[in-house]
């Protein structure tokens, strides 16, 4: 039996009506009458069984004095002064400094549901849950990058070599390569494409046109081919290949592969009916275009490029907001200018919508100068209009920086959270395997 401590709250044996409780050598005399408004509660049944057998008693508690009601609860303390808030207030927020997610074990232990936690807890305690997902999903990550020698046969051991290869920069040191040539890859392509546009480098084929040099193009296919090979390769060894169709840096890895080969076929492979259509050198064009796309594969080789992303998709309603400022903006100033300089005769605001270009020139502080007010008054509402523009561009920069560094800084605690958790699972399964071999000794030392 524990020690009891001096009485915190109140001192002295209970009366008929009133139980003791000692929680964590914390003790507390609460009222009966209290308890009984959440019957089902586990501190409302012992009022109930007080009298009854120790059987009972003993299954809802960890510990009981009769001569002094006095119940013992090896529980936390400070958890306990807030589960008693919800006999009193009808309802309970969690203090700060206590683990959302212990809380909540602590919860169910005394039989309290969840519905009387306050909307601001259950907002906080949604977030340590996905919190726990996302550690959860980076530890599966880690167990399975630790259980390639565990597959069952050869063609899995290969299909997880191979796709760690490709997709885990920092599993071994030729991932590391292949992720470098990767990068090196998309670089080339990107230079590539803007030298081939420079004439002074361009050469002129049968037809007396402009074309890229045969060597930038041998340099763009040899690019092609590696970046066909690399996604062949990523796609054969994922092992949820509808998952890795449906991803959308695999969607633009497509897109920027798709082009190279469109065109291959519509110039080498015989369609000459095709190319004499009027459109086909436009849609080759544009295909040619579309290999833009592979910028934005370094994504997938960049963390920081992907922090950025995903939090500009949680700073959508601040970027709503900016977008809305300036569409307010554009539209009332682009429709002043117009009607202030039409005294003018030679009036570069020809209607309202062509003033628009003006509106959106002057509150994002570029000013070409191409159009321009000539009026006093004019010239007031483009001052006024290019500080509104400055205001409403400020605004919501905060938030969003903000945004981005609760997300990058989370993801930095979660990362070294889930390897703690393999580590303690680790060490755990050390712990049981030495266990198991000295238990094995001793049987054999018998």
């Amino acid at each position: 039996m524990w020690t009891v401590p001096k009485p915190n709250y109140r001192s002295g044996l209970c009366a008929d009506e009133e139980i003791a409780v000692n929680i964590g050598g914390v003790r507390v005399v609460l009222f009966g009458d209290v308890l009984k408004r959440y019957p089902e509660s586990r501190l409302a049944e012992l009022v109930d069984c007080s009298t009854q057998n120790s059987d009972v008693i003993y299954s809802l508690c960890d510990d009981f004095d009769p001569s002094r009601k006095e119940f013992y609860f090896d529980r936390d303390p400070d958890a306990f002064k807030c589960i008693i808030d919800v006999y009193y207030f009808g309802e309970i927020h969690i203090k700060r400094g206590i683990c959302p997610i212990c809380f909540i074990k602590e919860m169910e232990f005394w039989k309290i549901d969840q519905s009387v936690l306050d909307e601001c807890c259950k907002s906080y305690l949604g977030e340590k849950e996905e919190e726990l997902k996302e550690i959860a999903n980076k530890v599966k990550v880690i167990l399975e990058d630790m259980d390639v020698d565990q597959c069952v046969t050869r063609t899995q051991r290969c299909q997880r070599f191979l796709w760690k290869l490709m997709e885990k920069p920092d599993s071994s040191l030729p991932a590391r390569i292949i992720a470098i040539a990767s990068f090196l890859s998309i670089l080339v392509s990107a230079v590539v494409m803007c030298i081939g546009t420079i004439p002074e480098l361009q050469v002129l084929d049968d037809d007396g046109k402009l074309v890229e040099h045969p060597t930038l193009e041998a340099i763009e296919t040899a690019c092609m081919l590696w970046f066909t090979a690399e996604f062949v390769l990523r796609l054969a060894s994922s092992p949820n290949k509808l998952r890795f169709v449906l991803s959308f840096m695999n969607i633009i890895d497509f897109m920027a592969i798709m082009p190279f080969y469109v065109v291959l076929s519509l110039t080498y492979l015989g369609t000459s009916s095709m190319m004499e259509l009027m459109n086909a050198q436009q849609a080759v064009q544009a295909l040619r275009i579309m290999r833009i796309a592979r910028i934005f594969k370094l994504a997938r080789h960049s963390s920081g490029l992907q922090t950025l992303t995903y939090a500009l998709k949680r700073s959508l309603k601040e970027l709503g907001l900016l977008l809305m400022y300036m569409g307010v903006g554009i539209f009332v100033f682009s429709a002043l200018a117009y009607t202030m300089e039409q005294s003018h005769p030679e009036t570069l605001f020809r209607s309202i919508p062509q003033s628009f270009w003006w509106a959106i020139i002057t509150m994002t502080t570029v000013g070409y100068g191409d159009i321009y007010p000539k009026t006093t008054l004019g010239k007031c509402n483009a001052a006024v209009s290019f500080l509104c523009g400055v205001i409403a561009i400020a605004l919501p920069i905060h938030p969003i920086i903000n945004n981005f560094v609760v997300f990058y800084n989370k993801q930095k605690v979660l990362e070294t959270a889930a390897k703690h958790e393999v580590e303690l699972m680790e060490l755990k399964s050390g712990r049981q395997v030495r266990k198991k071999s000295n238990e094995k000794e001793e049987a054999a030392t018998f």
